[in-house]
């Protein structure tokens, strides 16, 4: 409840009653009694002050320490950048918030009044701001479950592109044609999201039409040698493939690292320096962080008993060809450029190899009258 003084001003009915009975108390009393019912309240104020006062201090030094002690441990476990702001953030908020309503308790100001005041004011914010705090809330999740992340490979409420930019309330797409999209998060997080670049592997799936009476196993064979001819496409099973590609790349990094850094390699007659044997232990242990990443986050793949073999057979007897399905699987970083090379060769290959693609064609019979 509240009650309106003279001047126009909402004063709570416990702040009243207060000034009342301070009043009250004070009336009746000589004057030296006031003075010193007044001296000891003074006194009384500057105590709860003083102590108000090492409070905040003291709490700001604590909240320093929380906040530092939170952004190292989530960026030394490599957490999301946007994810790391927005709890330090958030965190920042609450612990600042709490020492606020500790330091006026202190001071012997009723807290009841203010939380009651902060908690209506929060809900006729959250009422006017419904669908900006949907979005904040989709953020959040997206944040926290990572359905996809920057730079993965999208498509999304109609538009598909690489993810640039993972905000709190929305997600900046760029399109294959620089087009930067922004996308509520509210929207993403309650709909379907194709993301390709969550798989390490795709397959590539193509249909060549070749004319009646085309020799079909010949063919077939023709298109699965061309298949074969390029590294890119794998050529049996997904789990194999996948540790071959690994041993390789780990002999290129370490190959990398000894030819940026011919000081580590041992050279018979000479003594490497303590500094030396630092600087190399140092950047082997980060080579075997990084292959140890590149394992954990292609877990999945490697254990894959997949048979991706490339398959060409007959799919279809078409009105003017007959058409012939074929798949092969590749990385998902070189589907696109596996994709139209084949296409590429598939045309001017075939045609060497005495196969003929066929134009739309209509028999016609006509009959004696």
């Amino acid at each position: 409840m509240f009650r309106i003084q003279t001047d126009n001003v909402l004063i709570p009915d416990d702040q009243v009653s207060t000034a009342e009975g301070t009043w009250d108390s004070l009336k009746g009393l000589s004057f030296d009694d006031a003075i010193a019912k007044i001296a000891n309240s003074l006194v009384d104020f500057s105590f709860r002050l003083l102590i108000a006062i090492l409070v905040l201090y003291v709490g700001k030094f604590i909240i320093k320490r929380i906040y530092k002690t939170i952004s190292r441990i989530m960026i030394n476990r490599n957490i999301d950048y946007s994810l790391v702001t927005f709890i330090l953030s958030l965190v920042k908020i609450v612990l600042y918030f709490i020492l606020i309503v500790t330091i006026v308790g202190i001071l012997g100001i009723e807290t009841s009044s203010f939380l009651a005041l902060f908690a209506s004011a929060g809900v006729a914010i959250g009422m006017a701001l419904s669908g900006t705090l949907q979005n904040f809330a989709g953020g959040v999740l997206i944040l926290l479950l990572k359905p996809y992340k920057v730079g993965d490979f999208i498509e999304a409420q109609g538009y598909t592109g690489k993810v640039k930019a993972i905000q709190i309330f929305h997600t900046v797409i760029n399109t294959t044609d620089n087009k930067a999209i922004i996308i509520p998060n509210g929207s993403l997080s309650t709909s379907s999201i194709n993301n390709y670049s969550l798989e390490f592997y795709r397959r590539v799936d193509w249909t060549i039409a070749l004319a009646y009476g085309t020799d079909l196993e010949a063919a077939c064979d023709a298109i699965k040698q061309i298949l074969s001819e390029d590294s890119r496409i794998v050529q049996g099973f997904l789990a194999d493939d996948f540790k071959q590609r690994l041993a390789e790349k780990q002999e290129e990094q370490i190959s990398d690292i000894m030819e940026s850094n011919p000081e580590c390699e041992e050279v018979p007659g000479q003594k490497m320096t303590w500094w030396q044997r630092y600087k190399c232990r140092r950047m082997l242990k980060k080579q075997k962080q990084q292959i140890a990443q590149v394992k954990l986050t292609n877990e999945e793949a490697s254990n894959s008993h997949i048979d991706a073999t490339p398959f060409a057979e007959l799919g279809e007897l078409a009105d003017s060809s007959i058409n012939i399905t074929v798949r092969a699987w590749t990385l998902s970083e070189d589907y696109w450029g596996v994709y139209f090379d084949m296409n590429k060769r598939f045309y001017i290959e075939l045609p060497k190899r005495g196969f003929e693609f066929p134009f739309p064609q209509m028999d016609v019979h006509l009959s004696k009258v």
